[in-house]
């Protein structure tokens, strides 16, 4: 199982670092637009939506993220809007801040999580903002450096709290939420997340821009609340599936199930950190 987890997500990396680095700001969204539409279709099972139902959610996630393209800029005249994806990015992080506060209220709050329009409601914005501020970091730096980076951030937060759990694990995290997670483990994603964060603001510092050091100091609290972040959206997912007795958001990802299962530490860091980086970039 272990060696079938790692063989998927070479994989995945591979092909995330060829689309980000080969595709052009609007290739990269519409593939972008794609993925973050077959993760609609998962969190339709969230919300237990019929069939029809479901093909509606998707439906209407993808009409959503057409004016979303125009407001952005992608491939248009005047350009990329940063104070937009600033903007929206910022509602993005509200959310999951409020998403964190009923992880800590659960399971006292499982009412709540069997309403069907919340739940939809969730997921098309949390969805949304995954969508814009991917994006914007294709679009703040074409290369896709960024992209890559918190890619490579979450994942470091993921495979470090893995192994530190596994070889140090003792105190349960959200033993009702996910019974294999540990303080310990966290404590591990986070290191390695800081470490990895250090070498990526060195590069962003010798090819990008000149960073001082309240530049680090940030880049260094940047590195935290992904971690933070990353974590929350684990827990969430965590949550959800829970609550609808769900063991995986799919089955599209051998050893990981569904693309939520991969992807929902990425979708709670990425607004906050395009908001950072918009701020300490200078993009607005």
């Amino acid at each position: 199982m272990l060696k079938q987890r790692i063989a998927t997500a070479l994989i995945l990396l591979v092909g995330l670092i060829a689309m980000t680095t080969i595709l052009d700001l609007e290739q990269f969204a519409a593939i972008t637009a794609a993925l973050v539409l077959i993760g609609a279709w998962e969190w339709a099972a969230f919300a237990s939506l019929g069939s029809k139902s479901r093909l509606a959610f998707v439906g209407t996630l993808a009409l959503s993220i057409a004016p979303l393209w125009f407001a952005l800029g992608v491939g248009g005249a005047p350009g990329y809007d940063a104070s937009f994806a600033l903007g929206f990015s910022l509602l993005g992080a509200l959310f999951w801040v409020l998403m964190f506060a009923a992880i800590a209220s659960f399971p006292r709050s499982t009412d709540a999580w069997n309403d069907k329009s919340r739940i939809s409601v969730m997921g098309m914005l949390s969805l949304l903002c995954t969508w814009v501020g991917l994006v914007s970091l294709k679009a703040l730096l074409p290369n896709g450096a960024l992209v890559i980076m918190l890619i490579i951030m979450v994942a470091a937060v993921d495979v470090g709290a893995f192994f530190t759990g596994k070889l140090f694990g003792k105190r349960k995290l959200a033993p009702a939420l996910s019974p294999n997670k540990t303080w310990e483990g966290v404590w591990g994603g986070v290191t390695l997340n800081v470490a990895v964060s250090i070498v990526f603001a060195i590069l962003l510092n010798n090819y990008v821009q000149p960073f001082s050091l309240i530049d680090y100091a940030i880049f260094a609290a940047l590195a935290l609340i992904v971690a933070f972040f990353s974590v929350v959206g684990d827990l969430a997912e965590s949550m959800l599936k829970r609550n609808r007795e769900l063991k995986d958001s799919g089955s599209i990802l051998p050893g990981h199930g569904g693309l939520l299962d991969r992807i929902d530490g990425l979708m709670a860091a990425t607004p906050i950190c395009v908001a950072f980086l918009i701020l300490l970039l200078g993009g607005v």
